[in-house]
């Protein structure tokens, strides 16, 4: 006897979609004040954003508002006489100096000192707690505390110099004393976050692989190059990204400890890019256009180099 083929209800997508959405609600709950935080003060300003490069933008007269395509792209990029070519490539510039003397300083030091907590000595919870405090301040109240100690008259670091029988030095009036100033304030500031990450990353590595280094005659440097820092490859990769992006978003160190200065050859020294975009955007003679494009421009690039460093840092793992 022949079996009937027994046909199967259709099932279309709607219906895949509404079964999946019913076995999967309490995980879709859970995550949905997020993604809707997400969408609003991530996605849908990006887009947003890239929109408004495109116009001529007017925030007094929104009847004025016009299309005029690449235009303000062309202006920062390209167009040499334009007010706008010198502060897109200046502020540019200063940025990406920060990010060349702040990176390497602020994943080294953090390293340097998971690797001294890893160790375990006296009271390393309590160095612990004491290296990541600084990263719980607001910026305002960590500029007021370094302003005393950059003044140059009556600060306390130009105070104990002249105790010492030294000169006094201009911290935040003359380079590079500024960027160094800026580079103090930023390390104490976040490097916190970064060791916690590594020192994280470090007490996950098998003690038995350093007992078997040390039985074979490996060194301590030898044991953290073949042993420690491939352990930690993928903290490392996460730790640079993220510092690599904070860096280049850069904005109250330079614009509360120094107001951008000093001038040197009528060149704001340490006003970074997203330094001109705040004040394209919002100042007296607003542009959020050409604000927009630069702040778009200043996008491609930190994902530009963080591809490159995902896929570096890849290839070294």
């Amino acid at each position: 006897m022949k079996l009937k083929n027994i046909k199967k209800p259709k099932r279309n997508i709607l219906n895949l979609i509404w079964s999946n959405l019913k076995k999967n609600m309490t995980a879709y709950c859970f995550i949905l004040p997020f993604m809707i935080l997400f969408s609003v003060f991530f996605v849908f300003p990006f887009f947003y954003g890239i929109f408004i490069s495109f116009f001529k933008w007017n925030i007094f007269q929104p009847e004025k508002t016009a299309f005029v395509g690449l235009e303000n792209y062309i202006k920062i990029l390209f167009q040499s006489d334009s007010i706008y070519f010198d502060y897109f490539w200046s502020g540019l510039k200063n940025t990406f100096l920060f990010v060349l003397i702040s990176v390497p300083c602020l994943i080294g030091i953090a390293l340097f000192v998971a690797l001294l907590l890893d160790i375990e000595p006296p009271g390393y919870r309590f160095l612990r707690v004491v290296f990541f405090m600084p990263t719980v301040f607001s910026i305002s109240a960590v500029i007021l505390i370094w302003q005393w100690q950059f003044n140059t008259n009556g600060g306390f670091i130009n105070e104990l110099l002249i105790t010492l029988g030294l000169e006094k030095i201009p911290w935040l009036t003359s380079q590079p004393w500024a960027w160094i100033s800026i580079l103090i304030v930023t390390i104490w500031w976040t490097m916190g976050t970064n060791m916690v990450i590594l020192n994280a990353g470090l007490k996950d590595i098998d003690r038995s692989l350093y007992e078997a280094a040390e039985i074979d005659g490996a060194t301590y440097w030898q044991s953290l190059r073949y042993i420690s820092i491939p352990a930690i490859s993928n903290q490392l990769f996460t730790v640079t990204i993220l510092t690599t992006i904070a860096s280049f978003n850069i904005y109250g160190q330079p614009e509360m400890l120094t107001s951008g200065g000093p001038v040197i050859n009528g060149e704001f020294t340490t006003t970074v890019l997203m330094m001109r975009i705040r004040s394209i955007a919002f100042g007296a003679n607003a542009q959020p256009g050409v604000a927009a494009s630069m702040a778009v421009c200043l996008g491609i690039i930190m994902i530009c180099i963080s591809l490159f460093q995902a896929k570096y840092i890849k290839k070294l793992g």
